[in-house]
């Protein structure tokens, strides 16, 4: 996957996971990816936007595989100026992707296709109890559109996915692979 190697930066701590799920991802033919929570990069002398690695720049790269795979994927976040960001980095791949400004949970709500690939990453960790209990509600939402095939890969591990992940395990999912950052389940 050619088109991953510009993401292989050594300040993209989350680099490794996304590898495996692409490479999972590809195996069983995934084509409709859903993220909540979307990548907002950083603004740079008052004006030029830039990668924020430590953020993962989750967005561009599941934009860069929609396009590899004739995909697609849903983004939301519930800031219209993090959606504008993510556009700015995602111009070259624009036609593999919708940008919703709603609440996650609202979003999920009103998604009707069956998922793929989930990537749940909405509201930041620094408050954990309000963010596990946030994701958990996700989770919830979202565990009906999912299929035997499908990944759901939890972000900011300890933070977010205080209560998500009983929750998954309680519904026959396992967990395939997990870094000091994230965790990935399946069925």
């Amino acid at each position: 996957m050619i088109f991953l190697e510009k993401f292989n930066n050594i300040k993209n701590i989350r680099f490794e996971m996304f590898k495996k799920v692409f490479d999972i991802s590809l195996h069983r033919k995934h084509k409709t990816i859903v993220e909540t929570g979307t990548s907002r990069g950083k603004i740079k002398f008052f004006f030029l936007k830039k990668y924020n690695w430590k953020d993962g720049m989750s967005t561009p790269m599941f934009g860069s595989y929609a396009k590899y795979i004739k995909g697609h994927l849903y983004t939301c976040d519930i800031s219209e100026d993090n959606i504008n960001k993510a556009k700015s980095f995602t111009k070259e791949f624009s036609e593999y992707i919708s940008f919703h400004i709603d609440d996650s949970l609202s979003f999920l709500e009103k998604f009707d296709k069956s998922i793929d690939l989930l990537y749940l990453d909405s509201l930041d960790g620094h408050n954990p109890e309000l963010a596990s209990k946030h994701q958990l509600s996700e989770a919830k939402i979202a565990i009906n559109k999912l299929t035997r095939r499908s990944l759901i890969l939890l972000d900011d591990k300890g933070s977010k996915t205080n209560l998500s992940i009983d929750f998954l395990l309680k519904n026959k999912f396992k967990i395939i692979f997990e870094t000091e950052y994230q965790v990935l389940l399946s069925k």
